[in-house]
């Protein structure tokens, strides 16, 4: 099997991304903490709002974790002054809380957060909701990787353009998009339900039938690329490169 080298390219440098865990409790910081960095996430861990504006003007995160009941200044007060700041309203906000209530969760979302999520929670639904909400900055051209290398693929998300050896594919949208969700996490395997959410437009009903389909034509336009385009029985594809 052909070995590829992958490098995300943002502005012409290599990307990961960075979490910000904003959470008092010392044991569930680092637990949470442990699991994402198994996922491939960069995670720094902080107990308190005030610690958290520090480390901001230091790194930047690409999202932000936000226990709501801290010491100090509270998450929603946080929450508010990114939001009002020019330099961190883009940082995507998940929060992450003991308070389920409707109104809490109302209150929330209306104060920007991109998403909210009650413990005690099942890591994967976390992990999860993770990953929905970076592909929603993908899909608003938001700090979206500037292109994918696969040795001789390469991909450019915001360009709408793949290249093999240098030659353009002629691929259509819904073939572009679901070889950008591939191949932007790599070895991961995405059901089809799951590639069929990131495709649909809201004015365009495609089954997921048909995503089998579409994997069928991108494949025969990768040429031999097109086998580390693999079939999970039963669940889905992924992107198999090692």
């Amino acid at each position: 099997m052909l070995v590829f080298n992958l490098t995300y390219i943002v502005m012409g440098v290599s990307a990961e991304i960075d979490i910000l865990f904003v959470e008092d409790d010392v044991c569930l910081q680092k637990s949470v903490g442990y699991i994402l960095e198994k996922e491939g996430f960069s995670v720094t861990g902080v107990r308190s709002a005030e610690e958290a504006l520090r480390e901001l003007k230091k790194n930047p995160p690409d999202l932000i974790l936000l226990d709501l009941v801290l010491p100090g200044m509270d998450g929603y007060e946080f929450c508010k002054l990114l939001k009002k700041n020019k330099k961190t309203s883009g940082i995507f906000i998940i929060m992450v809380t003991g308070k389920g209530l409707l109104e809490d969760i109302i209150s929330g979302l209306e104060l920007y957060a991109d998403d909210y999520i009650t413990k005690p929670f099942e890591p994967r639904i976390l992990i999860a909701r993770i990953h929905a909400v970076l592909r929603r900055r993908n899909k608003n051209g938001l700090g979206e990787y500037n292109m994918f290398e696969y040795g001789p693929l390469t991909i450019r998300p915001d360009s709408y353009e793949a290249t093999l050896e240098g030659r353009r594919l002629h691929l259509t949208k819904t073939e572009f998009d679901i070889l950008v969700l591939l191949a932007g996490r790599p070895n991961f395997v995405f059901s089809r339900s799951q590639i069929l959410d990131y495709v649909r437009e809201d004015d365009y009903s495609i089954t997921v039938r048909v995503v089998d389909y579409q994997v069928s034509g991108l494949r025969k336009k990768l040429g031999y690329v097109g086998e580390y385009i693999e079939t999970i029985r039963g669940v889905g594809y992924k992107f198999n490169v090692q």
